[in-house]
């Protein structure tokens, strides 16, 4: 089964269309919350519900069997923000003007809440909530920014370093989400794709599970040229034509005394390299 998560506001209104070119094809959806309304044999429009929290869509296909199943998360609108905080979780101030140009940089206009029990729902077929939490210190609810776009690229990255000979279940992702206020604690550029959901910083981390990058070019160390592996993976997906969509940024870092080598993608949506 197939999956996705998505991430809307209390009450907001989306369209599901079925892409199936066959004309018998049939289909059920299944929700257990909000509004649901057929509009014709493939399509479907669904209202969230007013509170915010994760419901799920399932998508069926009788034959042949087929499914999709669609995680919502009911976004906490930004207004819940008061004096930085959603609730006791502190975010932070974002820009009163976008830094840049583009849709990406505009500021959210909810956040998804994180909580004990949702933490590890999946939101694609090899990535869960929790990877991408910021890492500032406090227990939940904790509050993220996602954008769905990174994820089909994350599991499009994932697929191609499979195919180059470098299995893994996952990506471990050093850095998903940062709030204003951790970037700005760790001393960060303010305009960060961070912020926006739209970036992850990871590595490939299996053999050993240790916390680092694997030594993936077998030297016996874990170093840059690894994180290079990677990188070069990337740079020939973004030669190919779907790869517009999933245009952004594109580094390639080495070791520190804090961390190992890993990779950064975003998608910001204009091409950006760094850390070649």
């Amino acid at each position: 089964m197939r999956i996705l998560g998505m991430y809307m506001l209390p009450e907001e209104m989306m369209t599901c269309n079925v892409l199936d070119s066959n004309p018998n094809s049939q289909f059920n959806v299944i929700v257990k919350h909000g509004k649901l309304e057929q509009l014709d044999k493939k399509s479907w429009r669904w209202q969230a519900p007013e509170k915010e929290g994760l419901t799920a869509i399932k998508i069926v296909k009788s034959s042949p069997t087929d499914s999709i199943l669609i995680n919502v998360f009911v976004m906490v609108p930004v207004k819940e923000v008061k004096n930085d905080y959603i609730g006791k979780y502190k975010i932070g101030k974002y820009p009163l003007k976008p830094a840049k140009s583009g849709s990406v940089y505009q500021n959210p206009e909810g956040f998804v809440q994180v909580t004990l029990e949702n933490q590890n729902t999946w939101l694609s077929p090899h990535f869960q909530l929790k990877q991408f939490l910021c890492k500032q210190s406090g227990g939940f609810p904790q509050y993220i920014v996602l954008n769905e776009r990174l994820l089909l690229l994350l599991e499009r990255i994932l697929e191609r370093t499979h195919q180059a000979g470098y299995p893994c279940q996952t990506f471990h992702i050093m850095s998903g989400y940062r709030t204003p206020y951790y970037n700005q604690l760790i001393g960060n550029v303010p305009n960060s794709c961070h912020l926006y959901g739209v970036a992850a910083d990871f590595f490939i981390d299996e053999h050993p599970k240790d916390g680092i990058m694997d030594d993936l070019d077998g030297n016996g160390k874990s170093d840059i040229n690894d994180a290079a592996i990677l990188y070069n993976i990337i740079i020939q997906m973004s030669e190919e034509p779907w790869f517009k969509r999933f245009r952004g940024g594109l580094a390639k870092y080495g070791s520190t005394s804090t961390h190992g080598p890993f990779i950064h993608v975003d998608v910001r949506g204009f091409q950006a390299r760094w850390g070649k």
